[in-house]
């Protein structure tokens, strides 16, 4: 955005809203600043969970699970889907949604469902590394956010339930500002 149209917006609470918004003076365009959603998923084979050593930033070189941000025109599944190809030229089977998880300080909402491996790994373009790893071998201190503790952290609880609801934070944690992410207890 050039100078001159920043200078044309101002933060004011338009007519019937009730919240502060970026409002164009000229034509009063209101620029709705709203979260990104990410889709992934945790993936097991044989009770391996897959996870990709990030080759990119924020936090390159640490383990994470294949998600991404979503496209415009997918489903939350097929945004799943396509992250793991892209990372980890994995083709997966989506079962359900595992859990959805709000970041407050980065406006991310994240869709993490369970899934399951039906083809061979190997990095993608994003990923220096990519591995199927039993639960006791997780790299727990090099993880790369707190959502991937959360997530792995749902998926053993619900591990062998066909019916559960979704997962969302755990408490206390709305305002995650630390890395690197906490393992869960007793690992």
């Amino acid at each position: 955005m050039t100078d001159s149209i920043a200078e044309n917006f101002e933060h004011r609470v338009p007519e019937d809203d009730d919240r502060e918004r970026r409002i164009c003076n000229t034509c009063g365009f209101i620029d709705y600043q709203n979260p990104r959603i990410v889709a992934g998923s945790v993936v097991v084979r044989d009770r391996k969970i897959l996870l990709c050593r990030r080759a990119i930033e924020p936090r390159k070189g640490y383990w994470t699970l294949p998600a991404g941000y979503m496209e415009l025109g997918e489903s939350i599944e097929e945004a799943a889907m396509r992250e793991a190809r892209e990372e980890a030229c994995a083709t997966i089977e989506i079962d359900r949604v595992l859990g959805m998880y709000t970041v407050h300080r980065i406006g991310q909402v994240q869709i993490m469902f369970r899934a399951e491996l039906v083809s061979d790994i190997r990095p993608g373009p994003e990923s220096l590394e990519v591995g199927l790893f039993d639960w006791k071998d997780i790299p727990w201190s090099e993880l790369a956010f707190p959502t991937v503790v959360w997530a792995l952290t749902h998926y053993a609880e619900s591990r062998g339930s066909d019916s559960f609801a979704p997962y969302g934070n755990p408490a206390g944690t709305e305002a995650i500002t630390r890395q690197p992410p906490v393992p869960p207890r007793g690992v």
